[in-house]
């Protein structure tokens, strides 16, 4: 049970990692944070399901959709919260608001020795002048 919660874990990593994020004017931080729980509660008790399959008595352990879809929705929450916040340090009208940065995953090519590597990018400010 122990790899199997890690090998879920690894998968959750890499679906939240692989994500693009894109920033709209109108973003309703809110809605976007409650759908990305209920997507991942969805996701994660589906999870449940498909390892309550691979026990003897299916029946005895109901309890693996509920523990799935209770991590999914805490995952698919801290991803929306995650990914509302876009800067460390935002400035807008003269006021200063600090949050976590988004850090997104980017590739990039190095001219000398043309392999792809892995880059990690986040934002640490952001103003309108």
């Amino acid at each position: 049970m122990k790899s199997m919660a890690r090998f879920v874990t690894l998968i959750t990593c890499c679906a939240i990692l692989a994500s693009a994020v894109s920033a709209f004017a109108g973003d309703n931080v809110f809605r976007e944070v409650f759908e990305d729980g209920f997507y991942g509660g969805a996701a994660g008790a589906l999870v449940g399901a498909a390892l309550m399959a691979f026990t003897k008595k299916p029946a005895d352990h109901l309890d693996y959709m509920g523990y799935g879809a209770a991590s999914g929705i805490l995952v698919g929450s801290a991803y929306g919260l995650a990914k509302s916040a876009h800067s460390l340090a935002q400035i807008d009208k003269g006021s200063i608001k600090f949050a976590l940065p988004t850090v997104l995953p980017d590739l990039a090519e190095s001219p000398a020795s043309h392999q792809t590597n892995i880059t990690w990018r986040a934002e640490l400010l952001r103003g309108t002048f």
